[in-house]
């Protein structure tokens, strides 16, 4: 795991997208993973902004987003599959229907999951997924207490999860629904690069147990220790509460330019 603590927002999206970018000159039909919420927004305005400078092209990408509200109506602003429509895909070249989630308007719920668990394998899995994390530690909406070993499914939200949420919906907690679909803990550990981006106080107690605590289903984010390729892009309030924070600064500096994230 190279943990990257850089100055805000801004930096953070362009690193993310630099890594992105090369990405996709390698591979034109690259698989992203993308999440929604605010964690990812910089990354996508400077994707966008690059897109439309003719530097880099999704014409040949796909893209699998993370998780979708169960029963939200299919015109509903917060519904997910509308989300990442607005902040990103219609700001790039993606073809029609390069980019799929899972359906929470499914009325067969469990063969929805599957069929989503199957269309990534059948694009050749994800090979750069985006992460935020909440402040309880779940990534996608993996509660604590998920299973390391999970695939996508329905989960019932934490009440802390909906708190956090309900900002966008008018701050009406009984607005914001009480199901979604996510993808596993397993899921998302078989993408090839993982990028996660947190920032702001708030998120300093679940960086911290990701980045130094023990792996636990109490902090679903923690299981990302095992994996071969994890990048965590942090601002300096997210990262206070890191034991090792002076050695990560160094160790980025130092790194050569070449090896990228």
């Amino acid at each position: 795991m190279e943990v990257v603590i850089l100055s805000g927002a801004e930096e953070i999206g362009a690193v993310a997208a630099d890594a992105i970018a090369d990405l996709l000159h390698r591979k034109p039909a690259a698989v992203l993973g993308l999440a929604t919420g605010s964690s990812p927004l910089a990354i996508y305005d400077e994707l966008a902004a690059r897109c439309e400078a003719g530097a880099i092209s999704f014409r040949q990408a796909r893209g699998f987003t993370l998780d979708e509200y169960v029963g939200l109506p299919a015109d509903h602003p917060q519904r997910y599959r509308t989300v990442i429509e607005d902040v990103f895909v219609s700001r790039v070249d993606f073809a029609p229907g390069a980019v799929e989630g899972p359906d929470g308007l499914a009325s067969d719920i469990p063969a929805a999951c599957a069929a989503f668990e199957s269309a990534i394998q059948a694009a050749g899995g994800v090979d750069l997924q985006i992460l935020g994390i909440g402040t309880d530690g779940h990534i996608a909406f993996n509660e604590p207490g998920s299973s390391l070993a999970s695939r996508t499914r329905i989960k019932t939200l934490t009440r802390q999860t909906r708190i956090d949420n309900a900002r966008f919906f008018d701050d009406d907690l009984d607005a914001v629904p009480t199901h979604c679909l996510t993808q596993g803990l397993a899921t998302i550990m078989a993408a090839r690069h993982v990028i996660l981006v947190a920032t702001g106080r708030g998120k300093a107690e679940a960086v911290h147990h990701l980045v130094e605590g023990a792996v636990s289903a109490l902090w679903p984010a923690t299981i990302l220790q095992h994996h071969p390729h994890v990048t965590v892009l942090l601002d300096d309030a997210a990262a206070r509460r890191l034991q090792l924070v002076d050695y990560y600064r160094e160790t980025y500096l130092s790194k050569p330019k070449w090896q990228g994230i």
